[in-house]
């Protein structure tokens, strides 16, 4: 068997950033499965785009640089752009009933709620089988009947499954395309993102697989549980590298692409592409904050950003995240196929910040 040279870290770094190649490929030498990849993009150019390790869990295939990998919930602002897009054409109202959209759906909430994870539909009372999230109808009849965990708009918890059919049923109503096809048309097409939800077959030979997913961080509670864990198999290496769950379209969760890919839509939005500066002040101002019901920690929404006082952004579950730093102007992504923790994707972006000049995080 001819395997990869797991920790060799590939691609290019501007000089003053060779600290960031260095923590990079310590960061591969400590992984124990698939490779990894990180980007990043300052003041109008791309100073970081690395890449290494393997990109199959039994070593024989490489992490290339078009490779792509599933970042969990990184996938979430993907769909929120999606819904934003028609905010700002003047198709879709922030403030309307969901029901003007989505007549079916039974929870009183807004898309201002689902947005920004307020809505409260993050658990289905029923069990619920794996299939299900390969039938974007059938799933969305049990989200439309299920009730809120609480009155929309009074607190808020992240959808850690669900959002992407969320935000992306009210995008099917009012467009007519799904998420995956609206997204690939009118957000990561003119911004030249490899990104997508729900690939095609010559992208599944680009996508890397997800290995130790025994090693995710735990949460207590069971809401937590409740909205995690059913239907089951989003961490389940047979169920998430397969091509079944590749195909289909979960938004909140299923999204792939390069570190470069997303983090080329944070730096899209810090150009003003995309989105109108108003929508855009708008999308990345706190909707909400305190005590995430689901997650049990303190956060910050905007309307599908995560937002904290540096700027805005989304992690992962098993350590990838995106994000945007909108006072130093720059945009990272750090994406892994070996699940772990969030200390990675520190310590690299603070050894980015160091080579700016910045504080650390």
């Amino acid at each position: 068997m001819n395997t990869v040279t797991r920790f060799d870290a590939q691609g290019v770094v501007e000089p003053g950033f060779e600290t960031v190649r260095e923590a990079f490929a310590r960061v591969l030498t400590e992984q124990r499965g698939t490779g990894a990849a990180l980007a990043v993009w300052h003041e109008g150019r791309w100073i970081v785009d690395l890449w290494g390790g393997a990109a199959s869990a039994d070593g024989t295939r490489a992490w290339q640089r078009d490779s792509i990998v599933q970042p969990y919930s990184v996938s979430k602002p993907f769909a929120a752009m999606c819904a934003l897009v028609l905010v700002d054409r003047g198709v879709l109202d922030l403030d309307a009933p969901v029901q003007r959209y989505w007549p079916e759906f039974r929870a009183p909430a807004t898309p201002r709620h689902v947005l920004s994870h307020q809505a409260g539909v993050v658990a289905l009372d029923a069990a619920a089988p794996t299939s299900v999230f390969y039938d974007w109808h059938a799933l969305c009849a049990l989200l439309a009947d299920q009730r809120s965990e609480w009155p929309p708009g009074t607190a808020h918890g992240e959808s850690a499954l669900f959002y992407g059919h969320l935000v992306g049923e009210i995008v099917r109503r009012v467009d007519g395309r799904s998420l995956g096809g609206f997204l690939r048309d009118e957000v990561c097409a003119p911004a030249g993102l490899d990104f997508a939800v729900g690939l095609t077959a010559d992208d599944q030979a680009r996508a890397v697989e997800l290995t130790c997913l025994d090693d995710i961080e735990p949460h207590a509670g069971e809401l937590y549980r409740r909205a995690t864990a059913n239907p089951p198999g989003t961490r389940d290496p047979a169920v998430v590298n397969g091509a079944a769950w590749r195909t289909a379209e979960v938004p909140a969760i299923n999204g792939h692409g390069t570190a470069r890919g997303m983090a080329g839509l944070y730096a899209a939005l810090l150009r003003g592409e995309l989105l109108s500066p108003q929508l855009l002040r708008e999308a990345v101002s706190v909707q909400c904050s305190g005590v995430d019901r689901v997650f049990g920690h303190e956060n910050a929404w905007g309307l599908g950003f995560g937002i904290d006082p540096e700027g805005f952004g989304m992690g992962g579950l098993g350590g990838s995240f995106g994000a945007a730093c909108s006072e130093a102007g720059y945009a990272i992504a750090f994406v892994t196929g070996t699940m772990g923790t969030h200390a990675r994707g520190e310590l690299l972006e603070n050894t980015v910040r160091a080579c700016i000049g910045l504080a650390p995080i």
